[in-house]
């Protein structure tokens, strides 16, 4: 199902749609509210900027969002072997998942490569969904279960996420949903009611302000239910919002196809709590993980005054020494912040890079992820009103 077909151009974004760039129950919502700009994910629209990069970040941090992020998809896989398939999909352990969790999981394949990194939904013994990133997951799945022979099926249905996010979210689904909501643990997804219609809804979000996604599986319900949101949000400064990049990048979290792909595997990107060396399961790529030697490692940047970087590669000395994947300044530490895909051979022991800016060359701090600002010396500095 394609909501909204009768769309044929965005009047503000200038971009043009069709059935294979799909539009969702909220678009509508979205375009009412102001967006400026879009991006494509999942062959499905997802907004990009409503205010201004830094304008939505402040807000975010201290206010409440309602993002439309259909784009998420669900594979759902159900049937008797739908616990085997998504465990050959992954080098995480899920023998011992409990119904009704989340789980984020590395999907790779049998080369240790990522693939995509959603989070797997245990919705009954038989019955899984992957809420996935960017990349076409159901028909790899589908390729597996056809060439393994597996009792599953695998769709994708008719299913909108919608997220809720900021430092006042809960207080606004308890408006919505009741006081029920609060009682829902991060990673936990249940049903809750809306209208007298069961949607799931779990504590989680793409972003470290904390929230929640409800998984809308009903259209008509989606207008409804974004309107009501901001009915009932007025005193919380409720406004449309979307993942926002600064905020990501100062939170630490991976963005597949920018910070890692099929050529990386969870070991080098920062994954490897993810991956179950010893576990006893029948998992695709989990062979060579066990063999895998690492050549490469994301590490942070970190950039003391505000610049502008105006080359991805970073080097020491007159040796290339990787390449940055991500980038963001930091309004609230006064910095600028970039991830970066570094050479370990080149890397060795040093603890900075030379970074290409618009202020010439500049030393970047190495660092691990995700950022520890405190222990880093930085301290937030006041926020825009």
């Amino acid at each position: 199902m394609n909501p909204e077909l009768s769309i044929t151009r965005l009047s503000t974004s200038n971009l043009s749609i069709s059935r294979r760039t799909r539009a969702t129950p909220f678009t509508s919502r979205v375009e009412a509210a102001g967006v400026h700009a879009y991006t494509i994910y999942n062959h499905t629209l997802l907004a990009a900027n409503f205010r201004g990069m830094e304008a939505d970040y402040w807000h975010l941090c201290k206010h409440v969002q309602v993002w439309d992020v259909s784009c998420e998809k669900q594979v759902a896989i159900s049937g008797p072997d739908a616990y085997r398939l998504i465990q050959m999909m992954t080098p995480r352990d899920l023998s011992k998942a409990r119904i009704g969790r989340c789980f984020y999981v590395p999907l790779c394949n049998p080369e240790g490569g990522i693939v995509n990194d959603p989070i797997a939904i245990k919705l009954t013994e038989t019955d899984w969904w992957l809420s996935i990133a960017d990349t076409d997951v159901m028909l790899w799945a589908q390729g597996l279960a056809i060439g393994f022979n597996l009792d599953v099926s695998v769709t994708e249905p008719d299913v909108w996420p919608i997220a809720v996010q900021g430092p006042k979210a809960e207080e606004l689904m308890a408006r919505v949903f009741g006081e029920g909501v609060r009682d829902i643990k991060f990673f936990q997804i249940k049903p809750m009611s809306y209208q007298g219609v069961d949607m799931q809804v779990a504590r989680s979000g793409w972003s470290k302000q904390g929230g929640f996604e409800i998984y809308v599986d009903n259209a008509s319900l989606a207008g409804p239910l974004w309107d009501e949101f901001f009915a009932k949000g007025k005193d919380l400064n409720v406004g449309p919002g979307c993942p926002n990049g600064i905020e990501r990048v100062e939170s630490g979290l991976l963005s597949l196809g920018n910070d890692m792909d099929y050529a990386t595997t969870p070991f080098e990107c920062g994954l490897g709590q993810y991956v179950d060396l010893d576990a006893d399961i029948e998992s695709l790529s989990l062979p060579a993980l066990r063999q895998h030697v690492p050549t490469k490692k994301l590490m942070g940047i970190i950039i003391n005054q505000t610049c502008t970087i105006s080359q991805t590669d970073v080097f020491i000395g007159d040796q290339w020494a990787g390449e940055i994947t991500s980038q963001a300044p930091s309004p609230k530490y006064g910095v600028h912040l970039a991830f970066v895909l570094c050479s370990l051979p080149t890397l060795g022991n040093s603890l900075t890079v030379d970074v290409h800016t618009s202020l010439g060359t500049l030393k970047g701090q190495l660092t691990s992820l995700p950022f520890n600002f405190e222990a880093l010396g930085l301290t937030p500095q006041l926020a825009a009103e």
